[in-house]
């Protein structure tokens, strides 16, 4: 058993036999991403542009969107964007709060194609050892967007097929 195996009392993911439902996992996985937006519309064209596809679902159906959410990646997570008065606490002037890294094949690429869309740099693109790379932007609606080279998620992805 390892020192963290000791030190928590768990067994880690990698090795258990058992199913995710048998081994009653906390957190599974990332369900939904969501992003706050003042103009859901222009939000919906930025991310379209950006993701290269459609929302797979708006509401309303009719006149201005409130919530419009996309499916995108290798699991098909799904990315919101929610109008700014629905939001839990008002917004201030300053990005904050979590960076959730999306998965990318070239950081340096994914940056500069953010940039080139009117994202602004949050935090440039970083090394944090081998095979991790980061990097993130403010997206034109306030919300801080990740991107990584990870490679854990490329073993995870490979061990999935």
């Amino acid at each position: 058993m390892s020192t963290l195996e000791e030190q928590y009392g768990f067994i880690t993911n990698k090795h258990s036999r058992r199913t995710p439902i048998e081994r009653h996992i906390m957190l599974r996985g990332l369900t939904t991403i969501n992003y706050f937006a003042d103009d859901v519309e222009a939000a919906t064209k930025w991310y379209s542009d950006l993701l290269e596809t459609a929302p797979y679902f708006v509401r309303p159906e009719v006149g201005p969107p409130a919530y419009v959410e996309f499916r995108i990646g290798d699991y098909q997570h799904e990315l919101g964007l929610i109008d700014s008065r629905y939001a839990p606490t008002p917004a201030t002037d300053a990005a904050g709060g979590v960076v959730a890294y999306w998965a990318v094949d070239d950081v340096t690429a994914a940056f500069a194609r953010l940039i080139s869309l009117g994202a602004t740099e949050h935090e440039a693109v970083t090394e944090r050892g081998p095979g991790f790379v980061t990097a993130s932007v403010i997206d034109p609606f306030g919300n801080i967007l990740g991107v990584m080279y990870n490679a854990h998620y490329l073993e995870v992805l490979g061990n999935a097929s």
